[in-house]
């Protein structure tokens, strides 16, 4: 089972997910505690193929998203239900959707 992280890991894992990227780009944290980011697409089709090449990582990592699509938008919570918060895990499906965006 992922080990929830402490309050000085989460700042740290954010600071290198964000690394390099501009504010409307960044990872969020929640205020009940999610890593939050939304996605824009230039199409649906393109947002919906992003999610399905996602959903191919996630299940590798057995770590499921919360996220809903409208359009061109993909609006992703991620957080660790069996850890209480969030954990590695979050971290790096996080890295793999920006990695693939």
């Amino acid at each position: 089972m992922p080990t929830k992280f402490s309050e000085q890991q989460i700042s740290d894992a954010l600071a290198e997910l964000n690394t390099g990227k501009e504010q409307e780009a960044c990872w969020q944290i929640s205020d009940d505690g999610k890593l939050t980011k939304t996605f824009k697409f230039k199409s649906f089709i393109r947002a919906f193929g992003w999610m399905s090449q996602i959903a191919i990582w996630a299940e590798k990592l057995n770590h499921h998203p919360e996220w809903f699509n409208v359009y061109n938008k993909v609006n992703v919570e991620l957080t660790t239900h069996d850890a209480g918060g969030l954990s590695e895990l979050d971290f790096k499906l996080a890295a793999k959707m920006d990695l693939f965006s």
